[in-house]
């Protein structure tokens, strides 16, 4: 049982660092964590985007060890990012926190998020 990226011939390879699909063939446990939004611990919110991607994945680290998971669980990602925003980083924060984990991973530009000082939203679902 486990997880496995599926790629099969006769169609384009994914256009960045994702898999195109994940089966996961498990008995266990899943995770579906909300939307996680930019709001640190003491409640701010960074002001740049890239500062924004790193405390949504630092939260949903947090998430996953609470319910005794790591990166390797994670099969699918959902991001939202608010257009005009540098999307290099937030790749670059997904794929740091990932650890080299290729998961399904959907990708969504928006005109604003629920509020205004937020740039960046993700939800991940974690098979273990």
């Amino acid at each position: 049982m486990g997880s496995q990226r599926i790629e099969p011939d006769g169609i384009a390879p994914p256009a960045a660092n994702y898999a195109h699909a994940v089966l996961s063939d498990h008995t266990g446990r899943i995770l579906h964590t909300s939307g996680v939004v930019p709001i640190a611990p003491d409640g701010s919110v960074p002001a740049g985007v890239a500062d924004q991607a790193a405390v949504v994945w630092s939260s949903i680290s947090a998430i996953l060890a609470e319910a005794s998971m790591g990166p390797a669980d994670i099969v699918s990602v959902v991001t939202y990012v608010v257009v005009g925003e540098d999307l290099g980083s937030v790749m670059t924060a997904r794929d740091v926190a990932l650890e080299g984990n290729l998961v399904a991973s959907t990708l969504v530009y928006v005109p604003n998020l629920a509020q205004p000082a937020w740039k960046v939203e993700v939800a991940v679902v974690a098979v273990a």
